[in-house]
């Protein structure tokens, strides 16, 4: 059985590289690299007022929001979101997130592929790109 814990994640930070208001602590609980072949999640805590950036994904995404107040924008559509309520991103639809609340937000994303791309409109560091590609990421030694 492939199991995570959500409780006990190991979190990176990221912050945009000229707006410190991107800013997330993310992972990838699970993608391919732990034996999932058709499907990934991604899990991201949002500060208040912290935006997760603008981007796309090569592939749909379900957004479930576990703690918080979300203002998430889908293409031309936005609205509030609060746990335990679930958003669909159609397939390279830009998107975005917003802490709107007074506690950390947390959000767990389900992506119908066990890889995919997803491409920011800022770069983020500590990676220094604006690219998140999950085979990459298999790729690499732990």
């Amino acid at each position: 059985m492939i199991s995570v814990d959500l409780n006990n994640l190991d979190l990176t930070e990221f912050t945009g590289k000229t707006n410190p208001g991107l800013h997330c602590r993310a992972t990838f609980p699970l993608f391919s690299a732990h034996g999932s072949e058709n499907s990934a999640t991604v899990y991201f805590e949002l500060e208040p007022g912290d935006t997760l950036g603008w981007h796309t994904d090569s592939v749909e995404e379900l957004l479930f929001i576990v703690q918080g107040n979300v203002e998430v924008s889908i293409g031309a559509e936005t609205g509030v979101l609060q746990a335990g309520q679930l958003a669909l991103v159609p397939t390279l639809v830009r998107h975005n997130l917003r802490n709107v609340g007074h506690d950390v937000a947390r959000v767990l994303g389900f992506f119908g592929s066990a890889n995919f791309v997803s491409t920011f409109d800022e770069v983020w560091l500590p990676t220094n790109s604006n690219m998140v590609d999950t085979a990459v990421m298999a790729a690499q030694p732990a």
